[in-house]
């Protein structure tokens, strides 16, 4: 595990012995506690009926230790594993304030959430993340604890344990991405953050301009502005992972890595710019599920990660509404809304993927947008949930019911959205000489269906609407709309969803 080092919060360990070996001070969540802490227990709810439901700090005699008491949320019929992560956290950040450096987390079983071993751990983990600029900046903080025990009462414990380690590595690489301040994290300096962590992958990089606005015209356009600075020029990262083993599926994903959002020419005013250096979390996620591919190098999973990386700038060279742009795919887009750029950052890389399918004629291939793109998804989904909406080909195959299945049980939830004739429909061409338009003037939140016609556009402009049900080259897409899902400031990006994709694409 000696490669995931680097990746984790601080020194993390699995422990069988309840008691003060390198620990001190015990976390608890659940209110099944081991034997050796149950008469302290009912002592404290003998006279505090606040105990099982606000964080408690207390001394153990039997132990001689002390306790930290974040008791797990009474279950309601809907609530889901992400009680047990909030607790794991709660607990964690209570044992920082009263000082402690060496907890032991004591890890729950759950007849009702299979999985609450594991989401317990990434809990913990998460709540111990420090953001780069901090690590690098002040390196005496660069780490909240000294190190963290875990106990699992499982036969599974020790495959558990790993496995916890290697999806934190790709969540701590996306929080990074995500977290980094629009300087920080500028399109050359993800690349530089990236290259070292992907030694055992193919790494190909397109920066030069020419290039872009050539093969990636929509992309060109949104880098335009920004392209006149050196330090926010454009990148698209590939992030190729070739199996050992004849490939049985393949996986592409296109993360938006916008790493500021002004609007552009239909610039963001009223004060709503403010956060939107987290417009990169699709990217981020991109790149966090390549590590962990990376990771687990599955033997017969042949995948694919693209990450855009654009600034969207606003200034003389910026694109305008009214523009004709002609895609990849030979689509000719009269942009509508400058502040659609997520579509348009992402939509030549996704018709790139697309040609890799046709001429490698790549096995049970399918294709993914990862993006914070819609406001519509928020509002529509609520904080903590992502949306999915699956081409004709992927909902055929029952995809999105499938990963929803699996952020149900991981903690990372999908609300599932359905495209219909009207999202294309919404995007046609309006006169004669354009094919299809980007958007509408309206945010995404007064747009009827405003995360579902993104989709749709994607299809249309790179030729995958000739890759449907009865075509001669079926082709599967799904859309991810993390809006909801991956962390707004003040909090730190969540990392979604890359264990429900995990769980769904890399497990058989």
């Amino acid at each position: 595990m000696s490669r995931l080092d680097k990746l984790l919060p601080c020194s993390v360990k699995l422990s069988q012995i309840l008691g003060k070996a390198g620990h001190d001070v015990l976390c608890v969540i659940d209110r099944a506690v081991p034997p050796e802490l149950a008469d302290t227990f009912e002592e404290h709810r003998s006279y505090d009926k606040a105990f099982d439901s606000v964080v408690s700090c207390f001394k153990s005699p039997r132990l001689d230790l002390p306790v930290i008491y974040a008791p797990v949320a009474e279950l309601t019929d809907y609530a889901d594993v992400r009680c047990y992560q909030k607790a794991a956290a709660q607990s964690l950040e209570r044992a920082i304030k009263s000082g402690f450096q060496s907890p032991l987390l004591v890890v729950p079983e759950s007849k009702r959430f299979t999985q609450a071993e594991l989401c317990t751990v990434l809990g913990a983990l998460e709540g111990l993340y420090v953001p780069i600029q901090l690590r690098e900046d002040v390196p005496e903080k660069k780490q909240r604890i000294s190190s963290l025990s875990v106990m699992i009462n499982s036969p599974n414990a020790e495959e558990i344990f790993k496995e916890a380690l290697v999806l934190e590595s790709g969540r701590r690489v996306a929080r990074d991405i995500g977290v980094g301040d629009p300087e920080r994290m500028a399109p050359p300096l993800v690349e530089k953050y990236i290259k070292p962590l992907f030694d055992n992958l193919k790494v190909t990089v397109i920066d030069d301009v020419n290039v872009i606005n050539k093969e990636y015209p929509l992309f060109g356009a949104v880098n335009r502005a920004a392209n006149s600075v050196q330090r926010h020029q454009g990148r698209i990262i590939y992030l190729e992972y070739q199996p050992p083993k004849p490939a049985r599926k393949t996986l592409l994903l296109v993360g938006k890595g916008v790493t500021y959002d002004t609007g552009g020419a239909d610039i963001k005013a009223g004060g709503v710019m403010a956060g939107m250096s987290r417009d990169k979390c699709g990217a981020a996620a991109v790149a966090g599920f390549m590590k962990v591919v990376s990771e687990q190098q599955p033997k017969d999973i042949h995948v694919i990660g693209a990450l855009c990386l654009v600034r969207n700038s606003v200034g003389e060279e910026c694109y305008v509404a009214d523009e004709m742009i002609t895609s990849r795919a030979g689509v000719r887009v009269r942009v509508g809304n400058t502040d659609a750029e997520g579509r348009m950052c992402m939509a030549d890389v996704l018709c790139r993927m697309k040609e890799l399918v046709i001429e490698g004629n790549l096995p049970n291939a399918h294709l993914f947008t990862i993006a914070t793109l819609t406001g519509h998804a928020f509002i529509s989904a609520g904080e903590g949930q992502s949306i999915i909406v699956d081409n004709s080909v992927a909902a055929k195959a029952d995809h999105a019911r499938k990963l929803q299945a699996a952020g149900q049980i991981y903690g990372e939830p999908f609300e599932v959205s359905v495209l219909r004739q009207c999202d294309f429909d919404f995007n046609a061409a309006k006169v004669i000489g354009e094919d299809v338009v980007q958007a509408n003037n309206m945010p995404s939140v007064k747009t009827p269906r405003g995360h579902q016609v993104p989709a749709a556009f994607m299809i249309t402009a790179t030729g995958l609407d000739k890759h449907g049900l009865n075509s001669s080259k079926p082709i599967k897409y799904s859309h991810l709309d993390i809006a909801g899902s991956a962390g707004e400031l003040p909090n730190f990006p969540t990392a979604a969803p890359i264990v429900a994709l995990a769980k769904t694409h890399l497990t058989d």
